[in-house]
């Protein structure tokens, strides 16, 4: 079936893919936690899904038509598009406030994520089932993110288990995929493979995500069709844990030594804000904006669901 979507929705889903863009550049930021807030968490998945030996088969064939009816095009173009849109327009702004204002951009996210979370709970049906799901999934995710990086061998089967388990984590809210490399201890090297242009380390955790995402993805569709609300509620805790990594007050641990000789921070301590500070105000606004931005998106995409029905 063809992709038959509006004007409108095209547009919310370039928006989606900038905000999925943008969030990817930060640190311990998930594109899955945007796509999760904005609605479209459960479609990215079945299309993700749709990658099969099915559409292997009619390509190969050259089945062309075949081929257009059996992806959603527009969903693909327009999220794709707005991901590299943003990558490419603000991968040196983001970098840039990273390095001179982290902490006021680690706030923008945190009031964008905890009014994120505050929307998913909402929808939420509360039982026992839902309450241990959300619990389960924060407590993982706050031990999760609170790991230190581990020194590790490099060999093709690390490497491709690496990227397997990088993919799976990039695709669930609030986890953040280099992050996992950097867990793992293959960020620094991967990193190095990619400016190096290391072909056969690049293929070997290129084989890890592609096994990784595609099979993942039917385990999340297969769990959100069947326990629609205890998966919601195990994503809305891993949501609720990675709120740890996005804290805006901090004290750095230890460094990292990247490539090209820059230090960069690995861990953190997490602290209270000093109340007697304009930084601390200029924060709280800066986390309250982030929180009306994801209330006003939520509100459009429910004017657009009403506006399509």
């Amino acid at each position: 079936m063809r992709d038959k979507r509006g004007t409108k929705e095209c547009a919310y889903l370039f928006l989606t893919g900038f905000l999925m863009g943008s969030a990817d550049v930060v640190p311990g930021v998930s594109g899955g936690t945007i796509a999760f807030i904005m609605g479209i968490y459960q479609e990215l998945i079945n299309t993700i899904k749709l990658f099969n030996l099915k559409l292997l088969r009619m390509a190969c064939k050259i089945q062309f038509k075949e081929v257009l009816d059996y992806l959603p095009w527009k969903f693909i173009g327009f999220l794709g598009a707005g991901i590299l849109f943003a990558i490419a327009s603000l991968v040196h702004l983001i970098s840039w406030a990273l390095e001179h204002h982290e902490t006021y951009l680690l706030s923008l996210f945190f009031g964008l994520v905890a009014a994120s979370i505050f929307i998913v709970l909402k929808g939420l049906k509360p039982n026992m089932g839902v309450f241990a799901s959300v619990l389960i999934g924060s407590v993982f995710a706050w031990w999760l993110v609170g790991l230190p990086p581990s020194e590790s061998s490099h060999t093709p089967m690390i490497l491709f288990l690496s990227g397997m388990i990088a993919i799976t984590a990039m695709i669930l809210p609030g986890i953040s995929g280099s992050f996992i490399l950097l867990v793992l201890g293959q960020y620094a090297y991967v990193i190095k493979a990619v400016k190096e242009l290391e072909f056969f380390t690049l293929a070997m955790v290129a084989a890890g995500c592609v096994v990784g995402i595609t099979g993942f993805s039917r385990i999340l569709s297969w769990l959100l069709a069947r326990h629609y609300q205890i998966t919601v509620g195990l994503l809305a805790g891993f949501m609720i844990g990675s709120l740890r990594k996005i804290w805006p007050f901090k004290n750095e641990l230890s460094f990292m030594q990247k490539p090209n000789g820059d230090s960069i921070p690995v861990t953190f301590e997490n602290t209270m804000p000093d109340f007697s500070t304009n930084a601390w105000w200029i924060c709280l606004l800066t986390a309250f904006l982030g929180g009306v931005l994801i209330l006003a998106l939520h509100g459009l995409r429910k004017f657009l669901s009403n506006a399509s029905t």
